[in-house]
């Protein structure tokens, strides 16, 4: 990373104010500008009371001390927070009742973030996602090459889940742009915020953004279904009402792309059914077995040479058997993921799976897969061959056992 010296400067005016209340304003714009310069795989900007602003590289926070922004104070976040919504009164009355607010930003020539603003012990903090300019391809985020089947897809629900930063949005980005040059559909995306920009291409696409556009994904996505859309990308599937939609949309001829925050695909299933109401479950099940098509997990793993991460990627694929057990719920030796192990021939693969075959082609280091694994003593009895192999010797973990009880997943 180039480093940030304290003789960078920022442009800063201080008001005429008394000095015990005296407020200072610097260009919002240079200081993200010189932040996003500072490295390379920034994936957020940080903005924190008390700290000096940060930038994450790789999965670790990094503080540039800029002269005159050695430590951010409440009224320097209350003012960037100002900055970034501009005259928007949507975010402001957001920020004002709900305590949080969602909104797109962009410099032109520089970048588009997602951010949110939030309060914290009465002051603004403020998070800014790091939106990539270009819309990533599939080779470039090396995904499986069954994904695209997606495209190829003329209804049911596809879902790609993981936790907050897992890479879901440019996945679901990178189908979507495929789909635009192959296929002369109709698409509508309702996001929150308007995350990747989308031109027509073979196919007419509409992007719309929650409280501009839409006051909720429910509301859009009832409307879609008149609107003649034949893929419909719904940014998050957040409550009840989005859920039951999206399926009755999947179950009327539509294509239906969402998000879960959940950490695979089992987890995935459990909390689409536990939404509803329990005397509603089996049908929810029994809809849900009919509609999915794919359940795609994504975790973000430190790649063993410091050039950023790499995506392991579990495929839970629609077969007879998957929709079974989905429909009758798992049990002992019927769960989603002895499916996916014996489902390569289908595209299909699991976690520890893809794990293990970064380890074993020396792409991340043996400790840090294992903090990732689904189930860390079933893969380091899997591994058993390459950790007793004397070439690997350096590579051994040092805490054997410690480290499996610190495992929580």
């Amino acid at each position: 990373m180039a480093a940030l010296t304290d003789t960078q400067t920022l442009p800063a005016e201080t008001s005429n104010a008394p000095s015990m209340v005296k407020e200072r304003t610097f260009s919002v714009v240079q200081l993200i500008t010189a932040m996003l310069k500072s490295g390379s795989h920034i994936s957020d900007l940080i903005f924190s009371p008390g700290r000096a602003p940060q930038v994450e590289i790789s999965g670790q926070l990094v503080e540039l001390k800029f002269k005159g922004l050695e430590m951010l104070t409440h009224q320097d976040t209350k003012f960037i927070a100002s900055e970034l919504m501009g005259g928007n009164d949507i975010p402001a009355k957001k920020l004002e009742n709900e305590g949080s607010a969602d909104l797109s930003y962009a410099i032109n020539g520089i970048g588009r973030f997602r951010v949110n603003i939030f309060r914290q012990r009465g002051t603004n903090a403020i998070v800014m996602r790091v939106i990539p300019d270009k819309i990533p391809g599939f080779d470039e985020l090396k995904l499986p090459p069954v994904l695209q089947e997606i495209v190829e897809l003329r209804n049911g629900v596809v879902l790609v889940t993981g936790p907050t930063g897992s890479g879901k949005s440019s996945t679901l980005a990178a189908v979507l742009d495929k789909m635009n040059s192959e296929k002369a559909y109709h698409i509508l995306t309702i996001e929150d915020p308007i995350e990747f920009l989308h031109r027509h291409k073979k196919a007419t696409i509409h992007q719309r953004e929650l409280h501009s556009d839409t006051p909720t994904f429910s509301l859009a996505l009832r409307a879609a279904l008149r609107q003649a859309p034949k893929v419909i990308l719904v940014g998050e599937m957040r409550d009840k009402e989005t859920i039951e939609i999206a399926l009755e949309a999947s179950e009327t001829g539509h294509l239906v792309m969402s998000t879960l925050h959940t950490i695979d695909a089992s987890k995935t299933v459990e909390r689409i059914v536990g939404v509803f109401p329990l005397a509603d479950q089996q049908a929810i099940r029994t809809r849900l077995a009919k509609a999915f098509r794919f359940i795609v997990s994504q975790r973000l793993i430190p790649r063993k040479d410091g050039k950023g991460r790499i995506a392991a990627v579990e495929v839970l694929k629609s077969t007879m058997r998957t929709r079974e057990y989905v429909e009758k719920g798992e049990g002992e030796g019927k769960t989603l993921l002895d499916a996916m192990r014996d489902g390569t021939t289908d595209g299909m693969q699991h976690f520890d799976g893809e794990l293990e075959k970064f380890i074993r082609e020396d792409v991340v280091d043996f400790e840090a897969a294992l903090g990732f694994a689904t189930n860390a003593g079933n893969m380091r009895l899997e591994m058993q061959d390459y950790l007793e192999d004397p070439r690997n010797k350096k590579k051994r973990p040092s805490q054997s056992d410690s480290l499996l009880s610190e495992i929580t997943r």
